[in-house]
């Protein structure tokens, strides 16, 4: 039977507390960070290794971690979770997520259907589409292929499709796999829409409206800013949209879309990039089949994530590590660092992810917790970082765990050798030289120079970013947060942090306002 704990009642927890904490530089420093880096490796799909030499745990840490994970039942509330039991007691949903990608568990069916075979539909039917348009089938009322896919939403209907969609563009062009440019349209402010509108043949433009409920605000507003620019084109909108919602939204029916394809209420926004919101772009940019291969590396994290032995499940021991910083060592922040150009726009996604999952003071029974919860995370892409806010990072007064991603490989595979060495190779000495500065520091006389040294990271290195290591990429961070969220006895899978603000707004665009709000809104002439 499983039972929900918060974190400071339990056993292992306390055990956590009062173990030795691992003095990182001497264990870094010559042959015993040598054989830490070799030791503290898991594989974790596709190609891609989770290595944890340079966090602050050992073997005696790690054990009492083993009996936290046993004690809280991460691997029973996991399996209770691709079970289909309503994990989300906010909103009292299922969590199916994962379901898009396979099947973990036993059959789950939801309002009267099979939620498996749904998803697995709704993605048969968005290839069928993206095939058509490709082949020509589908083209716009002068009987032209459409080039460009836009797609229209925000927050979690943006920030992981984005994302998705610049990790692999570049690998599609080698791959003869581009089939259409995408751009995105995600901020109510009108810059954003008129920008995207003025550098796209809006004639050969495709447009994806995503809005699970069918009345978001800023996607509304936009898909109106974009409809008013196709008629003053002289163009039909139907004939240049679809729409990817819920089959009881306003969109489902509407004959302003050349194609409705639909999601469900079991899969939060910011876990849909292997949804029909992410699928629709994808499938039409890239094609179904690179989708389709996408879904497989996710699946296949999600497979190591069921492994009840801590040491070889790398989403739940990245987790748990993540709360013995955030507890016992009190850090308050991660800095995600992708050395891959391609992962520009990831950490913003995981910026969503994590903060918008365990942002919370309150249990999943909606009581206060005594215990920090979910860390500020935030990061660029190396080499920018080094030259933005490395410096913090080095010798700040606090210190943040670094999460590392890096590939052996370049996507597009055209370099040059300069001073004896390629681009890639330099990038790849730079993140291996920060992960080592990071732990060891540097002593020196003069104070200004002095590296403490014992800030710790992690490091995902993987072969080349494809698809499928992509896939088993977002899968990684997607179990780590809600390990961390059984972990802090959250729901990680609602978000009323959102709403209050989208409240007032209405508020104020209503002229129903007073006090401190009438005064805003007047000295921005709403």
């Amino acid at each position: 039977m499983i039972t929900w704990k918060n974190l400071d009642t339990l056993a292992a927890y306390q055990e956590l507390l009062a173990a030795e904490r691992v003095d990182l530089a001497a264990a870094m420093s010559g042959e015993n960070g040598a054989e830490r880096v070799k030791k503290y490796s898991v594989p974790m799909g596709e190609g891609l290794a989770f290595n944890y030499g340079a966090r602050p745990v050992d073997d005696g840490i790690l054990a009492v971690l083993a009996k936290f994970a046993e004690e809280a039942q991460l691997t029973e509330k996991f399996a209770a979770l691709y079970n289909g039991e309503v994990i989300n007691t906010g909103e009292k949903r299922r969590v199916l997520h994962h379901m898009c990608r396979g099947q973990l568990g036993e059959a789950v069916v939801a309002d009267g259907v099979d939620k498996r075979d749904f998803y697995v539909g709704e993605q048969k039917k968005i290839a069928e589409l993206a095939n058509k348009v490709h082949s020509g089938e589908i083209t716009n009322a002068a009987g032209e292929k459409f080039t460009t896919v836009v797609q229209i939403g925000i927050g979690g209907s943006d920030l992981g499709p984005r994302a998705m969609y610049l990790a692999l563009e570049n690998w599609a062009k080698v791959n003869g796999t581009l089939k259409m440019k995408a751009e995105f349209i995600s901020n109510v402010d009108p810059d954003d829409a008129a920008g995207v509108l003025s550098k796209i043949d809006v004639e050969h433009s495709i447009f994806v409206l995503v809005s699970k409920s069918g009345t978001t605000l800023e996607t509304l507003t936009n898909e109106s800013f974009v409809k008013d620019a196709l008629a003053k084109a002289g163009l039909d909108a139907s004939k240049h949209m679809i729409a990817v919602t819920s089959e009881t939204s306003p969109l489902a029916k509407s004959s302003d879309y050349l194609a409705a394809f639909f999601m469900d209420d079991y899969i939060g926004g910011r876990y849909s990039s292997t949804s029909g919101v992410g699928g629709a772009v994808l499938s039409l940019a890239f094609g179904p089949e690179v989708f389709a291969q996408f879904l497989d590396g996710a699946a296949e994290a999600d497979a190591l994530s069921k492994n009840e032995d801590l040491l070889q499940n790398p989403a739940m021991l990245d987790a748990l590590i993540g709360v013995y910083e955030r507890n016992v060592l009190g850090y308050q922040n991660t800095a995600v660092l992708p050395y891959s150009q391609a992962l520009s726009r990831f950490p913003a996604h995981l910026q969503q992810l994590d903060m918008e999952s365990n942002g919370k003071s309150v249990n999943r029974f909606g009581e206060p917790v005594n215990y920090a919860t979910g860390p500020v995370i935030f990061g660029e892409p190396g080499t920018n970082g080094q030259h933005s806010f490395y410096q913090l990072l080095h010798q700040g007064t606090d210190i943040v765990p670094l999460q590392f991603v890096g590939f052996k490989n370049s996507q597009m595979g055209s370099d040059v050798v300069i001073q004896g060495s390629t681009s890639q190779q330099k990038l790849c000495a730079n993140v291996a030289a920060q992960i080592v500065a990071f732990a060891c520091g540097k002593e020196d006389e003069d104070a200004n120079k002095r590296f403490a040294g014992g800030r710790p990271s992690s490091i995902i290195i993987g072969e080349k970013l494809t698809p499928k290591a992509l896939g088993a990429l977002l899968a990684h961070f997607e179990n780590k947060v809600m390990f961390q969220g059984f972990a802090w006895n959250l729901n990680s899978f609602d978000q009323e942090g959102v709403q209050l603000g989208k409240v007032l707004a209405k508020k104020v665009l209503a002229h129903n306002t007073d006090g401190a709000l009438k005064v805003y809104s007047d000295l921005l002439n709403i």
